[in-house]
């Protein structure tokens, strides 16, 4: 697939070394897709972090926890494992940009998502809360995105959180299945709304999977969760050596996000817009993220100086320097569930690189409904890891990955 045009991969103020490489050291940059060997190595190291902070987030909701506190553990954790990796410079004396790619957010219940509060605007987890956990980290731009559900409390629910759970589950374990080389968008549309009907829930409108690349987490190619009449995306047929963030977030509502009243906390530098700020404040704020978070979303907790970050980011979003994701609702007494992993599609197949297993959700989320669609049955009994008639090396390399 095309190369992007470099200014969305690279902030701005990299551009002027960019351009003044070699030619054949821009060579090297092109290959930064899983034809190269180094990328899928960097892809799986960050996909293991991804995982191992996602597992110790899931293990800290627990009723009383404070989820500022979390969101921060789990920020923490990816800061300090992608620290321990690929810590040589290169040759220019540069070190490898590595760190978090997506703040972690927990939004609880009727909240969609990108729930990331400040110290002061925390909330308590409660028993019986259903509890979605969102992060992403990176090594060297390669990102690995994962998300998943938690019952707050440990009790077994039979009703609708265990329907809008489940339902998520499948349509997760589907998606594994059709994001194959050959297949399109539009097929894991298609059993996104197929699973949902089975369950009597709605997938999300308005939530996107998206292509990675390198330094980008919103890649153009993008899978839609629930198609309308205004919201329809492009179909492609999906191509070898491509990296997919595949989301998956059903809603036991309509399946719309409301506007709330809670603050915006997570924003990525709209790398296409320049301007030179007013005040002081806002300055130190936009160099900040210029600097720390030149292309991925982060967190205002993140910045140094919170007043900074109030008045920068203000001046900031006025002048579209950033972008902004917004903690949206479901109705009051609704629930959202949400999964999401990475997949690395390999010549030897799709790999899973992110995703916690449904762990302790298979005797928690005892809903009485299952998938009944035919073609739906039919593909989840089939096995997520074929094994086709390779040849020696490539059976070699899968039982490295078995291994792994």
């Amino acid at each position: 697939s095309a190369r992007p045009n470099t200014s969305a991969v690279t902030p701005c103020s990299r551009i002027s070394s960019f351009a003044a490489m070699s030619d054949n050291e821009s060579e090297e940059e092109m290959i930064a897709d899983l034809s190269n060997p180094d990328v899928t190595t960097k892809y799986r190291a960050a996909g293991d972090i991804v995982n191992k902070a996602l597992q110790k987030v899931v293990d800290a909701c627990v009723a009383d926890a404070d989820i500022a506190t979390i969101c921060e553990m789990g920020d923490k954790i990816m800061e300090e494992e992608t620290g321990k990796l690929y810590n040589k410079k290169d040759k220019d004396g540069k070190k490898m940009e590595k760190g978090i790619a997506f703040p972690t957010c927990v939004s609880v219940n009727e909240l969609i998502g990108h729930f990331c509060p400040l110290k002061g605007e925390s909330r308590q987890l409660k028993a019986g809360d259903v509890a979605k956990i969102d992060l992403a980290c990176h090594i060297d731009g390669f990102i690995a995105a994962a998300a998943h559900t938690v019952i707050v409390g440990g009790e077994k629910v039979e009703d609708k959180k265990a329907d809008v759970i489940m339902a998520a589950w499948n349509a997760a374990e589907a998606a594994l299945r059709l994001v194959q080389v050959g297949n399109t968008n539009t097929q894991v549309t298609q059993a996104f709304s197929k699973i949902a009907e089975d369950f009597k829930v709605k997938p999300m409108q308005g939530v996107l999977s998206h292509q990675l690349k390198k330094h980008v987490i919103d890649g153009n190619r993008t899978i839609i969760c629930a198609e309308t009449a205004e919201e329809k995306v492009e179909e492609f047929e999906f191509e070898l050596n491509e990296v997919y963030s595949i989301d998956i977030v059903m809603s036991t509502g309509e399946g719309k996000g409301k506007e709330t009243e809670l603050r915006s906390t997570v924003y990525k530098r709209a790398v296409e817009n320049n301007y030179m700020l007013k005040t002081q404040k806002a300055r130190q704020f936009i160099s900040e993220v210029n600097k720390r978070f030149p292309a991925l979303p982060f967190t205002l907790r993140a910045i140094e100086d919170e007043q900074v970050a109030r008045v920068g980011i203000s001046e900031a979003r006025r002048h579209e320097l950033l972008e902004e994701y917004p903690v949206l609702k479901e109705a009051h007494n609704e629930i959202v569930a949400q999964f999401k992993f990475t997949l690395l599609l390999l010549p030897g197949g799709t790999k899973k690189i992110t995703g916690l297993p449904l762990g302790k959700l298979q005797e928690q989320a005892a809903s009485t409904k299952s998938v009944e669609n035919e073609d739906m049955k039919k593909l989840l009994s089939t096995s997520a890891n074929p094994k086709k008639a390779k040849k020696k090396k490539a059976d070699k390399d899968e039982k490295k990955e078995e291994d792994k």
